[in-house]
This record gives C-alpha cells, sequence and structure tokens, in this order.
C-alpha cells in the first residue's frame, strides 16, 4: 500500500510532510502535496495530522515494478565481503 493525497482537497499544511520518515511527501507551505509513491513504505504515519483528511491509503498491483527487495541480513553482506577479499 502507498499513501495517495487527493490533492484538490489538499491545503498545504506541511503536517504529512513533517509526519512522513521517509520523506515521500513534496509540496510547500499553502500548496498542494503529493506522494512519491516509490519512496513511500506505506506506514500510515501521514494520515492522522492530516487536518482535511485528503490522504488514503491505495493498494498497489503485485508485479516486478511495485516490488521491494527485502534489506540483506548482515551476516549475507559480512559473507560477501569476505569473499571478495
Amino acid at each position: 500500500r502507498v499513501a495517495y493525497i487527493r490533492e484538490a482537497e489538499c491545503i498545504g499544511c506541511t503536517k504529512c510532510i513533517q509526519a512522513c520518515p521517509v520523506d515521500a511527501i513534496v509540496g510547500a507551505a499553502r500548496l498542494m502535496h503529493t506522494v512519491i509513491a516509490d519512496e513511500c513504505t506505506g506506514c500510515d504515519l501521514c494520515l492522522e495530522p492530516c487536518p482535511v483528511d485528503c490522504i488514503e491509503m491505495r493498494e498497489t498491483p503485485d508485479d516486478v515494478r511495485h516490488w521491494k527487495w527485502p534489506q540483506p541480513s548482515p551476516r549475507l553482506i559480512a559473507s560477501d565481503r569476505e569473499r571478495a577479499a
């Protein structure tokens, strides 16, 4: 899931921008904001601060373009570094 801002309803308060831990929302004060879908982690933290309730979570299709690789484990990274040395 990713956040989606109904831009026609956005008042540009910047509260969602401040709440987003990955800076996936862009915009300026008193101007509409938008979500960078590829950056959004779907954490929902932007929903509650919105005073006009113009943010919703939308499902993303399960295809290669929207799939995120999991973070490799530290052990895997260490073993790869040992082999490369």
